[in-house]
């Protein structure tokens, strides 16, 4: 296997520098009782020092052509279980069984109960943790899959690219504030670790990159029932970014089969709100955002 290859159409990168592996596995916080998911080990850099930290690591590749390489690098590290597979397709239940959360469990009372299903204990002991140097072009439905599917882990620590991290990372006001950095902050409180340039990877890749750490909320603004409305409120309110709030919504169907909403029906959910109908949508809280639809779906 030392002819082995980097594949560009799997956004391969490999990290090779023992210190930001460190940071990596420093900044997601996994102890001696904890469960790592690694996303992409490929080689296994990351895997191994991972496995000196944590009780088990499940290291989820897609490429079957580096498993063997990755299995001989780990052989020393009996806590690591291999699994070929695409993370888009995993099936989270076999790494968290009956612990695996469901959408019931958020926003409820019993959600603080230290019951046998609660997000902060997912495995028998420790915490479920998340981590990976993601490709590129994948990002963002890697990390939506995994916090759509409620999946209870306790953090997700990503290299992602450095563009795309100063996007998650964003708060209101600024050029990178969007959607994205809303959808990912609803779940999840999102802080910039370090950045990590291009030379530190094998292959170089042609922009550099940035490590995400993401500590996942027990709790979360809106109801499950009411969640599919607000980001459907946020992408609409996004789709034209230069106009002000009032004008992006115009037409907006804040339900299934409601008649789409008319200038009257914004002011008036707007004043509800106490948000001033000048405000273009980058300055508008997720908190805010998460009243505007409720009041929408009240009206």
């Amino acid at each position: 296997m030392a002819d082995f290859r980097a594949k560009k159409a799997l956004g391969q990168n490999f990290i090779n520098d023992p210190q930001i592996i460190e940071a990596i596995v420093d900044a997601c916080g996994a102890g001696p009782d904890d469960t790592v998911v690694e996303i992409g080990p490929g080689k296994g850099a990351l895997t191994c020092t991972l496995a000196e930290r944590a009780k088990r690591v499940i290291a989820v590749e897609l490429d079957s052509s580096v498993i063997p390489l990755l299995k001989g690098n780990l052989a020393g590290a009996p806590n690591v279980e291999v699994v070929n597979e695409d993370i888009l397709k995993f099936d989270w239940s076999r790494v968290v069984g009956n612990s695996f959360a469901t959408e019931k469990q958020f926003n409820s009372p019993q959600a603080d109960a230290k019951t046998e299903q609660d997000p902060e204990k997912p495995c028998n002991s420790g915490v479920l943790r998340i981590v990976g140097n993601l490709p590129y072009y994948i990002t963002t439905p890697i990390l939506l899959g995994i916090l759509e599917k409620n999946v209870p882990a306790k953090s997700i620590t990503v290299m992602v690219q450095k563009e795309v991290a100063e996007r998650i990372c964003a708060g209101p006001g600024g050029k990178d504030y969007g959607v994205l950095s809303i959808s990912l902050q609803y779940y999840a409180d999102c802080s910039y670790v370090l950045n990590v340039p291009a030379e530190y990877f094998t292959p170089r890749p042609k922009v550099d990159s940035a490590v995400v750490h993401m500590t996942l909320k027990k709790e979360r603004l809106l109801a499950p029932e009411e969640e599919p409305q607000f980001f459907a409120l946020v992408k609409k309110a996004f789709s034209q970014r230069r106009k002000t709030l009032l004008n992006s919504l115009v037409g907006y169907c804040p339900a299934s089969g409601a008649a789409p909403l008319q200038k009257e029906d914004i002011l008036k959910a707007l004043a509800a709100c106490g948000i001033d109908e000048k405000r273009r949508p980058e300055t508008l809280s997720i908190e805010e955002f998460a009243a505007l639809s409720r009041a929408f779906l009240c009206s």
